[in-house]
C-alpha cells in the first residue's frame, strides 16, 4: 500500500507540474556545472518550462499560487546529455539478430529505450544514426507528448559508402543484393544524400570515415570516404545550419575528417599526436565511449554479436581509454558520448566514473554531460544550465556528485521543460 501511494503521488506532481504555469522547488542544494560551485538552500522558479529565478529559499519566496515541489536533502543539477546513442537500437539484439527486428519493432522498442533514458536523468540526447527515420518519429512522438523522453537531436540514416560502417549492410549475401538507405559514391551522391536527409526532417548529419567494431568486415583503422567526399557531406550541412559527426576509430579516418570540417569525432579511438593538435586547433568535440567495451566483452556472446566484432572489442578497448587520457590531458573538448544500445539503455551514467578514472576530474566530467556537451550541441544557450531563460531540465540526487560522480547512476527526482517525470 505504501509503494501504491508512493506511486500516486509521483503521478499527482507530474500532472500537476504539467498542468501549471508556474513550479516553486527547493531541493537542500544546487550545483552549478559552470562555476564548479555548490551552494546550499536553493530554490528555483520555473514558468511554461523555463527557469525564470534561480538563488536561495530564504531570499526568494514561493511566488502566489506555484505549485511546491520540496527536495530536502538532495542536490539538484541540470538534467544529464548524452551526445551518442541509439534509442532504437537493443543491447540483446546483436549480429545476425538484428536482421529479424522491422523498423516498426525497433520503434516501439525505441520508446521504451527513450523512457528509460529520462527516468536515468537524461533530458537530452543525440541520436546518431537510425534506419527509416525511425529516430524522426520517436522524436516527433515525445515533442507531441505521446510517449516520455529526452529531448532528441536525431540523424537519421547515416550518409556513408558502400560496405562502409555507417549506412551499408554487410550480413547479407551478394545475391541480396542490398543496400543501405544512404550509401552513395562520389561528393555529388553524398551531397544528394544530405539533402534527402535535410528533406525528412534531421536535426543533424552522420557519416562514418573508418570501419566499426559492430560491421561485418570492416576494419577499424582503415578510412572510410575520401576527404573530398567527407567535405562534401560537411559543407551541405553547415549551409543548412546542421553539425556533422563522424564516427571514427582510426587516426586517419579521425584526421579526414577534422580536416573536413566536422564538428564531432565519434568513439576517437586511435588517437595519435597530430589528430589531437587537429582537434584542439579546430574546436572539434570528442565523443568517446569507453565504458561499453566491458559490457561488449561480458554480454556480448549471448547477445549475438559476431566473434569477428568481440576481436576488434578486444583490440580497441584499451587503446581507446588510453586515448581518451591523452585527449584530456591535452585539453580537447571532450563530452559525454556512451553509444548507448551498445549497453541497456539507461545505464548511461555508469561512463561517468570511467571518465574520471581514466583521467577527468569530477568537475570535467560533469561538465562533460552539462554544459559542454550543450555547448557541442549548439545549444549552450539554452541547455545544460539552470539558469534563467534557459529549459527547467533538472535532475536531484542524494550527496554531493563532485565528491562521487557514481551517485548519477541513481537519480530520483526528474524534471524536463519544466514537467516532473519522477519524483521520491
Amino acid at each position: 500500500m505504501k509503494q501504491l501511494v508512493g506511486m500516486l503521488g509521483a503521478a499527482a506532481v507530474l500532472v500537476s507540474a504539467a498542468a501549471a504555469e508556474t513550479t516553486y522547488l527547493t531541493a537542500g542544494a544546487f550545483f552549478d556545472p559552470v562555476s564548479g560551485s555548490i551552494s546550499e538552500d536553493a530554490a528555483v522558479i520555473v514558468k511554461d518550462g523555463i527557469v525564470v529565478s534561480v538563488g536561495r529559499q530564504a531570499d526568494m519566496p514561493a511566488p502566489e499560487g506555484a505549485i511546491l515541489v520540496d527536495l530536502p536533502g538532495k542536490t539538484i543539477m541540470p538534467g544529464l546529455i548524452d551526445m551518442h546513442v541509439h534509442l532504437v537500437g537493443d543491447d540483446s539484439v546483436r549480429g545476425y539478430k538484428g536482421l529479424a527486428v522491422s523498423t516498426p519493432l525497433a520503434a516501439i522498442h525505441g520508446a521504451a529505450h527513450a523512457r528509460d533514458t529520462l527516468m536515468a536523468g537524461f533530458t537530452t540526447v543525440r541520436n546518431v544514426g537510425a534506419d527509416a527515420y525511425a529516430d524522426i518519429a520517436l522524436r516527433d512522438a515525445i515533442n507531441d507528448g505521446v510517449v516520455p523522453g529526452p529531448r532528441l537531436f536525431v540523424s537519421g540514416p547515416p550518409v556513408g559508402i558502400i560496405g562502409g560502417h555507417c549506412s551499408d549492410n554487410n550480413l547479407l549475401p551478394a545475391e541480396a543484393e542490398s543496400y543501405g538507405e544512404n550509401v552513395a559514391t562520389g561528393p555529388w551522391e553524398m551531397r544528394a544524400q544530405v539533402r534527402k536527409n535535410i528533406k525528412y526532417g534531421v536535426d543533424l548529419i552522420k557519416t562514418c570515415s573508418t570501419g566499426g567494431v559492430f560491421s561485418k568486415g570492416t576494419s577499424l583503422g582503415a578510412a572510410q570516404g575520401t576527404v573530398e567526399e567527407l567535405t562534401a557531406i560537411v559543407e551541405e550541412a553547415h549551409m543548412r545550419g546542421l553539425k556533422v559527426a563522424s564516427h571514427a576509430h582510426g587516426a586517419i579516418g579521425i584526421k579526414n575528417a577534422i580536416r573536413a570540417g566536422v564538428d564531432t569525432i565519434e568513439h576517437a579511438s586511435y588517437l595519435d599526436d597530430e589528430a589531437i593538435r587537429l582537434a584542439k586547433r579546430n574546436g572539434v568535440y570528442l565523443a568517446m565511449d569507453i565504458y561499453n567495451t566491458e559490457y561488449t566483452l561480458a554480454q556480448g556472446t549471448a547477445n549475438g554479436v559476431l566473434q569477428e566484432s568481440l576481436d576488434k572489442e578486444r583490440a580497441v578497448g584499451g587503446v581507446q581509454r588510453e586515448s581518451f587520457s591523452k585527449a584530456v590531458k591535452a585539453g580537447v573538448k571532450v563530452v559525454l558520448g556512451t553509444d548507448a544500445a551498445i549497453f541497456p539503455h539507461g545505464d548511461n551514467a555508469k561512463q561517468l566514473s570511467r571518465m574520471v578514472q581514466f583521467g577527468m576530474t569530477p568537475l570535467q566530467t560533469l561538465r562533460a554531460a552539462t554544459s559542454l556537451a550543450a555547448e557541442a550541441l549548439g545549444q549552450g544557450d539554452k541547455l545544460g544550465r539552470i539558469e534563467p531563460g534557459y529549459a527547467a531540465d533538472i535532475i536531484a540526487v542524494d550527496g554531493d556528485p563532485l565528491a562521487d560522480v557514481a551517485i548519477l547512476e541513481n537519480v530520483d527526482f526528474v524534471m524536463k521543460d519544466g514537467v516532473v517525470y519522477k519524483a521520491p
